[in-house]
């Protein structure tokens, strides 16, 4: 059986690494393809002539390339890891360095899905809680770079959860449904208490959404641990990027990721962190 166990998990790291790639792709991209659509709407609304239509930009189309010299990346170079370390971390064509990110988000997302497919063992709780993660590991990148959570990721994976718990996957449906309901609404009302607080917005809907996402597919109980390992999280790590960046504490910092990650966590350590809590602050038996 362990055996069977560890050949699942490798199977599934390749997975990992390969999804790790079109992650990149997506990070890169769908920004770009919103920022055109959003553009294209605005001309509409104004009444504006259309522009000529240029060349099909999708998740999947043109190939990739490099953003220094537009050299058109071929397969061999885009292998998950492997060509970064043939390549020296650097272009084949104008030797311009190739970001780090690339090799370490296919990595993370190897290792991650490695860990779930050990975790949770062949089935379908390994399958959702992939995807899941993969559109975990998306989003808080798209929010690192852009301070934006895309609702292209974050509501289909809302319904998603729901659907996934309809069958008890890892909640059942009426906590998944008002985990969502309550996810949203929390951060909501933390939002608009602190804009008629400080006349400022201390967070976007992005939040809000991304929460109820968590929530629909952890349920309702795994909300207040969720918020508040974010907000731990989110504080120290914070407070360290601003000091090695040298930045004002006014700058805004995404809290996707810290959502994203505290999430995670939840859904899969949630009662066993509650329980040492509860033990160690003198409720356990």
């Amino acid at each position: 059986m362990a055996s069977n166990l560890l050949a699942f998990s490798l199977c599934i790291l390749l997975l990992g690494l390969l999804v790790g790639s079109f992650i990149n792709v997506v990070v890169y991209r769908l920004p770009i393809m919103m920022q055109r659509d959003w553009q294209m709407q605005a001309r509409e609304a104004l009444e504006l002539p259309e522009q000529p239509k240029g060349k099909t930009f999708n998740l999947i189309l043109p190939n990739s390339t490099c953003t220094s010299c537009a050299h058109e990346i071929r397969p061999w170079e885009n292998i998950p890891i492997v060509s970064y370390l043939f390549l020296r971390g650097k272009c084949s064509s104008c030797k311009a360095p190739i970001s780090k990110r690339y090799p370490l988000a296919e990595l993370a997302c190897g290792l991650l899905s490695a860990f779930i497919a050990w975790h949770f063992g062949f089935g379908w709780q390994a399958a959702a809680m992939l995807v899941l993660s993969w559109g975990l590991l998306a989003m808080s990148l798209i929010d690192v770079d852009h301070q934006l959570l895309p609702d292209a990721l974050v509501l289909p994976l809302l319904w998603l959860g729901l659907i996934v718990n309809s069958f008890g996957l890892f909640t059942n449906l009426d906590s998944a449904l008002w985990g969502a309901v309550a996810g949203y609404l929390s951060l909501w009302s933390v939002y608009w208490l602190f804009k008629l607080i400080t006349g400022k917005e201390g967070m976007g809907y992005g939040d809000f959404k991304l929460l109820a996402m968590l929530g629909a597919w952890g349920g309702w109980q795994i909300l207040p641990l969720t918020i508040l390992l974010s907000s731990l999280v989110g504080a120290v790590l914070g407070l360290i990027m601003l000091r090695l960046q040298n930045s004002e504490t006014s700058t805004p910092i995404p809290f996707g990721p810290y959502l994203a990650i505290a999430g995670w966590i939840a859904l899969i350590w949630g009662d066993q962190i509650t329980s040492t809590y509860l033990h160690f602050a003198g409720f356990g038996a």
